[in-house]
């Protein structure tokens, strides 16, 4: 909301400029988006969806008045003396969605342009001057917060106005030339023949004012908020008109609103009153009314507020203080007999017991219709602490009458994979659920995008199958914006047919390491990314072994399956969590055949289940997707995404177990064989565990060669072997004797020679 400085003092007259006033109510709750000097001083205000009355100036200048305790002047609403009545009718047919409407016909004395005055205010609010009716309209919508709209009288057919429901089928071509067709369920305003405007969103423009016109309507009506939000959403229309309709305009400020109108008109020289108002309103309500207690307000605050200041306080905002002799049916009172301890002292923000809250002073408040988000006593206590400053209320901590509860171990999971993944050089990201369909089906494993019914567009069409789509986007932005260097990762849900789950992905692109003086910087490949998910699987307690797979999102021959293992002191494994999660698949149910470097367990058949079901995937994503997405040609990009719920289930749980430190040295030998080129460096790890006896602790691969003396279809890869015994030192022959079993065993199953 753009309020025009000048505008506020004409109403109320502050003693401070726009900074000074603009940081005053921004204290009571409204956010301060900016504020412009000039000829026009400006303050822009960020009004939320529950406070409809202060996208007004005059609302914004009742905060004002309410802040400074200064009276409020409100603008001319008389209407002007009328002249002869013509012919028209008003016709409700939908009392649901309008419950009031009212309307006034007017001679139109002048089609020339507005006032000087008018037309720089309607600017300095962010409103176009159009012509002198159309913008006394605009002007009464900023200053009252409630949109009016002008019929030529002459387009009309049968001199009729009905507020009904559309009938199927039925178009409009609304003012901004657009044909629009309409549902049942969308209120418009139609003349004895066919719609004339949609109700609370836009007129037509078979009906506009034009030129010509002699004799205009002017309508000024309440509609049901709900029915303006969805006929807005539905359309794609959203207007200043409907923006104020469907967050809750004020019932009683329709006719205020068409006075308001008839006063500038006839100021202006541009029109004057044709006979009385029309005013429709078939089943009057009657005002909200709730019973305020003090006691409550001191234990919701946790201080004393004066009884005396308490209608002080209220009454400027517009609301009726008086004191109450029995408690309204309506008003909401909760826990009459419950004790509270609060504050009850006169000196303020001491502290002392407060009794029973059904005793003590209370009053009956009335609250204005235009205060459509006030509806409990609770609302108006916020209402005297927001005015009294929150700054000023004391900090108090809350009683506490249990101990508080454990941590939820999700929270805990979640928190450990960030710090891991961060400690990794990631940053997070935070991405929508809802991404464009064509970004989806790439992911989607063949089936169809879980669509919305009511998207906000296009780009937010469909949920999301994984987290990748919004990633991907994500570095896209980013490079197109020079950043060449790119690691991010993101936690959340994903949806497929079978059910919502949560999952966390990353993507990385550009230096696989940061550049340094000492050496060149080197791009990221597939196992950086590799690296990343092993370090985040060990820090939580997960061995995982990785397989090929062809995915068609990822570059065939540089993508693989995350395959998680038991490791022997998991808890998992002997009760419900692997029953519950052991079908747990992500992205894809892919079965793995087990491999021989395993974890045993007491329980192996177990262990197996879930080796045989990837839990997630990384690889390079496919330069098609890259493409689509407008990500520079010829830059790799490399993702990976796990099951967070399948890491929940396999996570080891208990204490923590401390060993001591290694009594006795261990022995170190290097193996260097030939093998083949296309065998994976796990199989030989897994060949070398299995054959090697309990006193090997560790294998670690330090060197691949391929080139002179290699032949073309092998690969020369060299290993360091730590062995070491916790209660004894190794003799040579021991280790001698391992190493031999070692040997003949990667001979008889890799066909590897040694070196």
């Amino acid at each position: 909301m753009r309020l025009p400085y000048h505008w506020l003092r004409e109403l109320v007259t502050v003693p401070d400029g726009p900074d000074a006033l603009a940081s005053t109510l921004g204290l009571r709750g409204f956010e301060v988006a900016s504020v412009e000097d000039g000829a026009q001083p400006v303050i822009d205000f960020e009004i939320t969806a529950n406070r409809p009355d202060c996208l007004s100036v005059i609302g914004l200048a009742r905060e004002a008045s309410a802040a400074y305790s200064l009276p409020l002047t409100l603008p001319d609403r008389r209407l002007p003396p009328a002249g002869d009545a013509k012919p028209f009718a008003v016709i409700i047919e939908d009392a649901e969605l309008c419950p009031r409407y009212c309307a006034q016909v007017f001679e139109v004395l002048s089609q020339a342009a507005s006032p000087s005055w008018l037309r720089e205010r309607l600017e300095a609010a962010g409103v176009r001057s159009i012509s002198a009716i159309v913008d006394v309209t605009n002007y009464v919508m900023i200053e009252m917060g409630h949109p009016t709209h002008a019929f030529d009288l002459a387009r009309l057919g049968g001199a009729t106005l009905r507020v009904r429901r559309a009938k199927r089928g039925e178009k409009i071509r609304t003012l901004d030339g657009i044909e629009r067709a309409l549902e049942p369920d969308m209120l418009v305003i139609a003349d004895a023949e066919r719609a004339q405007a949609i109700g609370g969103v836009m007129g037509g423009a078979d009906s506009e004012i034009g030129s010509g016109a002699r004799v205009m309507v002017l309508e000024s009506a309440y509609f049901k908020p709900s029915s303006v939000r969805r006929t807005s959403k539905s359309l794609g229309l959203k207007t200043e008109a409907s923006t104020r309709f469907e967050r809750g305009a004020d019932i009683n400020g329709a006719p205020a609103a068409i006075a308001r109108a008839a006063a500038l008109l006839h100021q202006i020289g541009a029109a004057r009153p044709l006979g009385a108002m029309i005013d429709r309103y078939p089943a009057p309500k009657a005002p909200l009314s709730l019973t305020l207690r003090s006691a409550r307000i001191a234990r919701m605050l946790g201080e004393h507020v004066p009884d005396g200041e308490v209608p002080a306080r209220l009454e400027p905002l517009g609301f009726g203080v008086k004191p109450a002799e029995g408690r309204d049916p309506r008003s909401e009172v909760r826990g009459a007999s419950a004790k509270g301890r609060g504050p009850t002292s006169e000196g303020r923000g001491s502290r002392s017991e407060v009794g029973d809250e059904g005793t003590g002073r209370e009053w009956i408040v009335d609250v204005p219709t235009f205060r459509v988000d006030v509806l409990r006593e609770i609302d108006l206590i916020e209402e005297i602490a927001r005015h009294d400053g929150y700054a000023s209320l004391p900090g108090t901590f809350p009683t506490l009458t249990a101990a508080q509860a454990a941590p939820d171990q999700r929270t805990l999971r979640d928190r450990a994979i960030k710090q891991v993944l961060i400690a990794c050089g990631l940053s997070e990201a935070m991405t929508f659920a809802f991404v464009e369909r064509a970004a989806a089906l790439p992911f989607a494993n063949g089936t169809e995008p879980a669509a919305l019914a009511n998207p906000l567009s296009e780009k937010y069409a469909v949920l999301r199958p994984s987290l990748l789509p919004g990633l991907i986007d994500a570095a896209s932005y980013n490079r197109r914006r020079e950043r060449r260097d790119i690691r991010l990762f993101e936690t959340g849900a994903r949806f497929t047919p079978a059910g919502e789950n949560r999952a966390v992905a990353g993507v990385w692109s550009g230096a696989g390491a940061l550049s340094h003086w000492s050496g060149g910087a080197r791009a990221v490949d597939f196992f950086d990314v590799k690296g990343a998910v092993e370090t985040l699987c060990r820090t939580l307690g997960i061995d995982v072994t990785f397989e090929p797979v062809s995915r068609p999102y990822f570059v065939e021959g540089r993508a693989a399956a995350v395959i998680f293992r038991l490791k022997p002191e998991a808890t998992s494994i002997h009760g419900d969590p692997v029953a519950t999660h052991g079908d747990l698949v992500a992205p894809h149910d892919d079965h793995v055949a087990p491999h021989d470097d395993h974890v045993a367990t007491h329980d192996d058949h177990v262990a197996s289940a879930f080796r045989r079901k990837t839990a997630g995937e990384l690889g390079q994503i496919a330069p098609a997707i890259l493409d689509a997405r407008e990500l520079p040609p010829n830059e790799a990009l490399f993702a990976f995404e796990l099951d967070v719920d399948a890491i929940g289930a396999l996570r080891p749980s208990g204490d923590f177990r401390a060993e001591s430190l290694p009594r006795f040295p261990s022995v170190v030998r290097d193996l260097s064989i030939l093998v083949d080129a296309i065998l994976p460096a796990a199989a030989v790890r897994g060949t070398i565990r299995s054959s090697a006896p309990e006193t090997l602790a560790e294998v670690t691969e330090f060197d691949r060669y391929r080139g002179k003396g290699v032949p073309d279809d092998r690969v020369s890869l060299s290993l360091r072997l730590t062995f070491r015994s916790p209660d004894r030192t190794l003799t040579d022959g021991e280790v001698d004797e391992a190493m031999n079993r070692i040997v003949a065993a990667l001979a008889a199953d890799h066909g590897a020679v040694r070196r």
